[in-house]
């Protein structure tokens, strides 16, 4: 039986399938997991991690035979990819099946930014209804929205738009066979939408990608949706902008420096925060789940796998 080091913490449904086939050690029962590995880390082939974990660069010296690691998410910048395609490592993910999940939780952050919902909700909770109505909110109808990164998701999430009569604008790497309005510019679609969808990848080649000159475009009625990664957006520049009212409303899944939301983000009244719960439903886990497990297994049996990184698609 091959041994699976597990760096973060999994379904019980996802550890019953694994456990048929592999010999699990998982990292959080280990004191020092990077000095256990330099005694043991020879008898591992496959590592099970998550677009959150990662796995760190000692763990990746203590694993000379490592071939294959799963990641239990869509995202992969928490691994060193260039270092895994120089050890010639295979790195998979779960795309496709977290797309509708995750473009719900941008739609929701949008509606809940122009509808003022965090207000409007405290309002009713509070009993201050009794003493007058609550202010008028905006309409999210007929609004033009750009989106920052028009993959998958972001595919996802302009089918979604469409029944509010949409006219969607993207900013990617490159123009698509799409019926949307290109801009090679981020900052030339900044200025044109009411609001930015982001839903790019996160890594160093995006990191404050949208930054202060960007946000200040959107400008002072501009709302700003963050369901990519926290490093995409220059946190610091966004909270100014923010509270001085060069940028409207943000609706933020993700940050920085998750769990930890800074103070003045959090008392900003013109923001919606969600904990990074893009795709955290009951449904989309397990399926995210299976299809990591089902990445292992296929390796272990014929050595292929079902969805590699696209780093990794020629290996």
């Amino acid at each position: 039986m091959q041994n699976l080091f597990v760096t973060g913490k999994i379904t019980p449904a996802m550890e019953e399938q694994l456990s048929t086939a592999f010999s699990l050690q998982f990292a959080y029962d280990l004191d020092d997991p990077a000095s256990w590995l330099q005694t043991h880390g020879e008898s591992f082939k496959y590592v099970l991690t998550s677009g959150h974990e990662g796995i760190k660069p000692e763990f990746m010296d203590a694993l000379p035979n490592l071939e294959l690691i799963s990641n239990y998410s869509v995202g992969y910048d928490s691994i060193n990819i260039p270092l895994i395609k120089e050890k010639g490592i295979l790195v998979t993910h779960t795309p496709n099946v977290l797309n509708a999940e995750t473009s719900t939780t941008a739609l929701l952050l949008l509606l809940a930014c122009y509808r003022d919902f965090n207000f409007n909700e405290a309002h009713a909770r509070s009993g201050r209804w009794e003493q007058g109505k609550a202010p008028l909110s905006r309409s999210a109808d007929n609004r033009t929205i750009g989106i920052l990164g028009l993959g998958r998701i972001g595919q996802a999430i302009a089918d979604k738009l469409t029944p509010f009569n949409t006219r969607i604008l993207y900013h990617g790497r490159s123009k698509k066979d799409v019926p949307y309005e290109y801009f090679p510019k981020l900052i030339d679609m900044a200025q044109e939408a009411d609001a930015m969808i982001c839903i790019t990848t996160g890594g160093p080649e995006t990191k404050h990608l949208v930054n202060r000159e960007v946000m200040e475009a959107l400008g002072p009625e501009g709302v700003l949706v963050n369901v990519s990664r926290g490093s995409v957006v220059d946190e610091s520049a966004m909270i100014d902008c923010l509270e001085n009212g060069k940028l409207g409303w943000a609706g933020l899944d993700v940050f920085e420096n998750e769990p930890v939301i800074p103070k003045r983000l959090r008392d900003l009244k013109n923001t919606v925060l969600t904990p990074h719960i893009g795709s955290a439903t009951q449904e989309t886990r397990t399926a995210m789940g299976n299809l990591a497990v089902e990445n292992l297994l296929q390796h272990l049996r014929e050595g292929t796998v079902l969805t590699p990184i696209p780093e990794c698609v020629e290996s």
